[in-house]
């Protein structure tokens, strides 16, 4: 395993507000701490559209979670998109470590032909780091995340991190703060 991503030094990354990605064209891991950071509400600003309220109302999926982490997450790494491909062999197998510590987790969405879509992140105190979704059928990865959000309600964490904005995931309220605003409600949720 690459000394970078040893559980012990990812877990201090994300303390810290860091996270890995592998280099598509290298395999080189670098650590990244945007700012600004993004991050998905978990009040009253957490926004479902009408159209994904009338697709989860039919309830088209069971969701799970923890069930195939592994499935996701190798979900999640295949795309067709050069640029998206992050998610190489080395960090599949660094969180798939850090799901057998309870760390890495996955929420997903099964159907009777099996799993559809879902995400995977980590979870350190109150504090949710979101890594990567992925769908096989329509809304899959939204009714994952907003099973995820209704989830870390409950739970009372205070910290969804999306590191980036993206236009999928604005629709959802997510927001940007400046790295100095994201570490001080880092600190709180991990503490």
């Amino acid at each position: 395993m690459n000394p970078y991503l040893a559980p012990d030094n990812l877990l201090s990354a994300y303390a810290c507000g860091c996270f890995p990605m592998a280099d598509p064209d290298t395999g080189e891991i670098s650590f990244y701490e945007p700012d600004p950071r993004a991050i998905i509400p978990l009040d009253d600003r957490f926004h479902i559209s009408h159209g994904l309220k009338k697709a989860i109302r039919k309830q088209p999926f069971q969701i799970r979670f923890n069930t195939a982490f592994a499935e996701v997450i190798h979900a999640c790494a295949r795309t067709d998109d050069p640029e998206e491909q992050w998610i190489d062999p080395q960090i599949e197998e660094a969180y798939l470590k850090l799901h057998e510590m309870g760390f890495a987790h996955s929420i997903e969405c099964w159907d009777e032909e099996g799993l559809q879509g879902g995400l995977y992140g980590v979870a350190i105190g109150r504090a949710f780091f979101g890594e990567s979704m992925f769908h096989r059928k329509t809304d899959a990865s939204k009714i994952a995340l907003v099973a995820l959000v209704n989830f870390l309600r409950a739970n009372d964490f205070i910290l969804l991190d999306t590191q980036w904005t993206t236009p999928h995931l604005k629709q959802f309220g997510t927001y940007e703060i400046s790295a100095k605003q994201y570490k001080k409600i880092l600190s709180t949720a991990i503490n």
